[in-house]
């Protein structure tokens, strides 16, 4: 074995990084070729070439098995490098020479191999699903998983048992007692960390999920940086906000688990808020789990606090998207104090404003929808205000307020007729309770309408009401976006906002594709641990379909699932005439919509060709 240097420029700055890789040499035939096996990185450990060659040496004496003759003039840290990447080759049995035990590689006349069989006796057994779980694995290798978990303090099978969890919460999002049912009688994933069949248990998944949860905060800083190296991303803009979700069960005794009002519509039940920071492509910055009963508004602070040493921006200040509900005028002024640009959709309708400019400009949204907006100045107020008139909105809101107003009118009519009959509450200070109650009750309807009682000697005599003509400004289909940013272009703001959007197909995904809801777990740590672990699956998830939308396809996740199920692995059985039993593990062959992902992902389609067995028969 033996290291080759290789160059490679830094896009942004355009300095050139010099780095190595493994590699080996093997024969075909006549011919001497070369393989890399392994990126080694920098190496910025060592000093010079010899330092180097040791490495190289060392690790081809670890994969052979054998012992320098003077182990203490070997250096400790040349050591502590061939261990670590010896292991890593062994693993992932990247050395192609070293898994056929030192031999060469035969040309594929040589390589061919007949026997005489029993067509008859010719079986196939043992078929699991292997296509998901391979596609998923590679995605982990290339986030480099298994080396963060390692410089964590994790040993190799701690890693293993963890690293198929998250792929089976992606493959097969279920309880820990199915999840386990499901990996040891129908998928392939255990075999692909050389895992016996049917050795994991649940408790084994509980496990994991509690100690990945445990190094949280290293391993998402580890992700963020990582997927900004891995596809070249600045983080120029950045989103914030929270969703709950809820459990089953009654959650006696918990800190998390609280009523309030939930967004599934699931009132009767106890809540947990997840709050999440991800970037304009879907990665995810930063996530805190928070009690079911906390405000949205309350968590932006302690986000913000800890938003820069979590991602990898260091210096500059990206661009914070957030929703109306976290946007208050507290959290605006804190972002400002911590010079963060933001981009949001103000808490009310502006009434005294004056337009910037005369001109309006027109664009459609993503659903060719007409959309006006226009620049707005508010006195008093720094920030600028983008006015928006969407049509459709308008078209929308006229329906749901017609439907309100038919109501308002009805409780009214009732209100006027009831003064008139026997019996009834005729007092004006009662009768204007109750028109104060129609009106809370029906506050998008109340504001199309003047009413006016009239009394005499304190009782209520006449009860009437005009409908008020609203224009656009004050009407319906029309919202504010506010900035502190200093883009004029009304274009790039209004896109900047709508960037919103993926941060609620974010929860959408981790709901509904990844089953975080609802939560069946009763203690704390194991629920905290479940949300976690959905999280890490959702950034395996959306790795690959960031790649793929790179590409052109645009599949949801479960059509991806689904598709790559489609490849199998399976063992093929069959009587030689010596009297043994022939067993061949073989993979299928990717069907067209697999290998295509799979070109589109730069993955390998198959995890194995073949694996041979052959048993006396009984």
């Amino acid at each position: 074995m033996f290291l080759k240097a290789a160059d490679k420029k830094d896009k942004n700055t355009g300095k050139i990084y010099r780095y190595y890789k493994l590699c080996e040499s093997y024969r075909i035939g006549e011919n001497t070729r070369h393989r890399a096996i392994l990126n080694l990185g920098k190496l910025e450990e060592l000093i010079g070439a010899d330092e180097r060659k040791l490495l190289a040496d060392r690790i081809e004496q670890l994969l052979l098995g054998h012992q320098p003759l003077f182990t203490e003039d070997l250096p400790s840290h040349i050591e502590k490098l061939a261990k670590y990447y010896s292991a890593q080759i062994k693993h992932k049995g990247l050395s192609q020479t070293f898994n056929n035990h030192g031999k060469e590689i035969k040309s594929k006349e040589e390589s061919k191999d007949f026997q005489e069989l029993d067509i008859k006796s010719l079986r196939l057994e043992d078929v699991r699903e292997i296509g998901c779980e391979w596609l998923c694995k590679q995605v982990l290798e290339e986030l480099d998983m298994r080396a963060c978990l390692t410089r964590l303090g994790w040993d190799d099978a701690q890693s293993s048992k963890a690293l198929l969890h998250i792929i089976s919460r992606a493959c097969y999002p279920a309880s820990e007692h199915k999840t386990a049912q499901w990996v040891n009688d129908n998928s392939s994933v255990s075999e692909l960390f050389n895992m016996p069949l049917g050795s994991i248990s649940r408790f084994h998944l509980y496990r994991a999920s509690s100690m990945l949860y445990k190094d949280k905060q290293a391993i998402e800083t580890f992700l963020s940086v990582k997927t900004n190296e891995l596809f070249d991303i600045a983080d120029n803009i950045i989103l914030c906000d929270l969703t709950n979700t809820y459990f089953e069960g009654s959650k006696k005794g918990s800190k998390l688990a609280k009523f309030h009002k939930s967004k599934e519509k699931r009132n009767d039940a106890k809540l947990v808020a997840l709050a999440l920071v991800v970037n304009i492509e879907g990665f995810v910055k930063y996530s805190k789990i928070y009690r079911g009963n906390i405000a949205e508004c309350k968590t932006l602070k302690e986000i913000v606090d800890e938003l820069s040493e979590r991602t990898s921006f260091t210096g500059r200040k990206p661009i914070v998207v957030i929703d109306a509900g976290i946007a208050t005028d507290d959290n605006l002024k804190m972002l400002k104090s911590s010079q963060y640009q933001y981009v949001c959709v103000s808490r009310s309708k502006l009434k005294d404003y004056q337009a910037v400019g005369q001109s309006i400009v027109h664009l459609q949204d993503k659903r060719g929808q007409s959309i006006d907006v226009r620049w707005v100045k508010k006195q008093g107020d720094d920030d600028q205000y983008l006015y928006v008139h969407s049509k459709m909105k308008a078209v929308k809101e006229a329906s749901m307020n017609g439907h309100f107003c038919n109501r308002y009118e009805e409780e009214l009519d009732n209100i006027a007729r009831s003064i008139h009959k026997k019996g009834c509450t005729k007092k004006y200070g009662k009768i204007l309770e109750r028109i104060g109650r129609i009106k809370e009750r029906y506050s998008a309807a109340n504001k199309h309408y003047q009413i006016d009682v009239k009394e005499k000697d304190g009782i209520a005599v006449l009860v009437s009401w005009k409908r008020k003509t609203l224009t656009p400004p004050q009407g319906e289909g029309v919202y504010f976006i506010r900035t502190n940013a200093d883009e004029q272009d009304e274009i790039k703001i209004w896109n900047i906002y709508n960037t919103i959007r993926e941060i609620e197909a974010v929860f959408r995904v981790l709901k509904t594709d990844l089953s975080l809801r609802p939560i069946h777990h009763q203690k704390d740590e194991f629920s905290e641990a479940h949300l976690y672990l959905g999280i890490l699956a959702y950034t395996l998830v959306n790795t690959i379909r960031f790649r793929l939308k790179k590409h052109g396809i645009h599949h949801d996740w479960r059509n991806i699932v689904r598709i790559m199920n489609t490849q199998k692995a399976g063992t093929i059985t069959m009587l030689q005439r010596n009297g043994k039993f022939m067993n061949i593990r073989v993979c299928s062959n990717p069907t067209i919509g697999a290998q295509e992902i799979y070109s589109a992902m730069g993955y390998k389609p198959m995890p194995f060709h073949r694996k041979t067995f052959v048993f006396p028969e009984n």
